[in-house]
Parts: C-alpha cells; sequence; structure tokens
C-alpha cells in the first residue's frame, strides 16, 4: 500500500530523515516510536506530501508520489493531526463534510449525511451542531477521525493523536483507532502511547537521529528488543521516574 525506498530530507543543513527504507502493507497498523526529533512526523508528512522528500522514492498503492500525482494520493490517504485542524467557525458535521463536498464535490446534503452518521460512529452523534471551542479536545481529535473517514481512504496517518490530549481523554481517541484496527484499516501512527502500540499494531518501528534503528513485530520489540538504544528508550517512557 505504501512503500519508501531510501527516503532522505533535510531542512537546511539538518538531515532529519536518512534512508528510510520500509513498506507498509494493506490492512496493516505500523506504529513508529522514537525520541522527538528523530523523524517520525516528517515522515508522515512526507508520504502525504505535505513536505517534499529531498532523496528516494515514495509510492502510494504502486504510483509513485510527485506533484502531479499528489491529488489523486491525497485522496487515498487521510492525515489526522496532532492538533485537530478543525475550522473554529464550522460545526463538527459542517468540519466533517468540508472535503467531500469541496474536494469529492458531494452534493451537499449527502456529505451532510455521511458526516452525521460518521460522527454516530466515533461517539459524537449527539455533537453535530457543537462548534470547535464546544468540545473536548478528545471530542475535537474523534471529529477530525471523522473528517479523515469521511474522504473514504484507504490509509490512514496519525500524527500523535494523543499527545494533545488530558490524560483521561486518551482513552476515547484509542477506543476509536482500535476500533478502526479491528476493521482493517491501514494506518500509520506515530505515537508514544507504548501499551497501545504492543495492543493493536503489527509492526512496530523504531526511529532514531533520522534512521529506522529497529522494527518487527510489535509484541517483539516492545517487550524483547534487540537493539540496545532501543531497550534505553522503553525503559526511559515506561519508568520515568
Amino acid at each position: 500500500m505504501i512503500s519508501l525506498k531510501n527516503v532522505s530530507k533535510s531542512f537546511g543543513d539538518v538531515q532529519v530523515l536518512k534512508d528510510i527504507s520500509f513498506e507498509i502493507q494493506r490492512g496493516e497498523v505500523v506504529c513508529l516510536i522514537g525520541p522527538s526529533g528523530s523523524g517520525k512526523s516528517t515522515i508522515l508528512r512526507c508520504i502525504n506530501g505535505l513536505e517534499r522528500h529531498d532523496g528516494g522514492e515514495i509510492l502510494v498503492d504502486g504510483a509513485p508520489l510527485t506533484e502531479k500525482s499528489l491529488p489523486a494520493i491525497r485522496a487515498k490517504v487521510a492525515m489526522v493531526f496532532q492538533r485537530f485542524n478543525l475550522f473554529p467557525h464550522r460545526t463538527a458535521q459542517e468540519n466533517v463534510a468540508e472535503g467531500p463536498i469541496h474536494a469529492l464535490g458531494r452534493p451537499a446534503a449527502e456529505a451532510m449525511n455521511q458526516a452525521r452518521a460518521l460522527l454516530g460512529r466515533v461517539g459524537l452523534g449527539d455533537k453535530c451542531d457543537a462548534y470547535p471551542a464546544k468540545l473536548s479536545g478528545g471530542q475535537q481529535q474523534r471529529v477530525g477521525i471523522a473528517r479523515a473517514l469521511a474522504m473514504q481512504p484507504q490509509a490512514i496517518l496519525f500524527d500523535e493523536p494523543t499527545s494533545a490530549l488530558d490524560p483521561e481523554r486518551v482513552g476515547e481517541v484509542l477506543k476509536v483507532m482500535r476500533a478502526l484496527a479491528d476493521e482493517g484499516m491501514t494506518m500509520v501512527i506515530v505515537t508514544h502511547e507504548i501499551g497501545f502500540a504492543r495492543e493493536v499494531a503489527d509492526r512496530v518501528l523504531f526511529m532514531d537521529g533520522g534512521r529506522i534503528v529497529e522494527s518487527g513485530p510489535a509484541r517483539e520489540v516492545l517487550t524483547a528488543p534487540k537493539v540496545e538504544r532501543t531497550r534505553e528508550f522503553l525503559d526511559r517512557v515506561l519508568n520515568p521516574l
């Protein structure tokens, strides 16, 4: 579904991605973990064309990512952001319907009906007419997930979807993501939620310094990592005191 071959990316003199190669199969859930600044979010932004990679090749559903192919690729690969990115002057339902109306050319009535159904699917059927300012962080993020689903994507990229939430709101977002995984949605997730990654991911990629240091089955990497740097990171995350 998604393939990266020797991908590199620099911001000025700082190389943030160094020869990154991996593949995501259709229906697979892959979590990217690692310290801040290791390049995890940049990978997602390159896959979705929000950042242009400097070298190597990115393919989505067999098609190389280029300026010409970008609109078609964005129709297949949706993204859920850390900071929600909802339109503050639109209701939850209008936020979800926005993409299908303007990007896919759907009739407004059809898109609004779909939006109402998707908000129900993420547990927000009673919040259709609420504006973002009246929603909790967890509710806003679930609107963001409904908005991504409205584009009927083949894959969804999640960029630290719970890091901006109060601890008590994290579970409600992870519950929706767990349900999507159970339904077979292809997902690439940048996360610090190690327990969630252990339960839900098929594979985990541990990144440090712009490189993939270790990768493998989630339970294997997260319970018995083979690389010392991975062990050190997990020990600090799971035993912070």
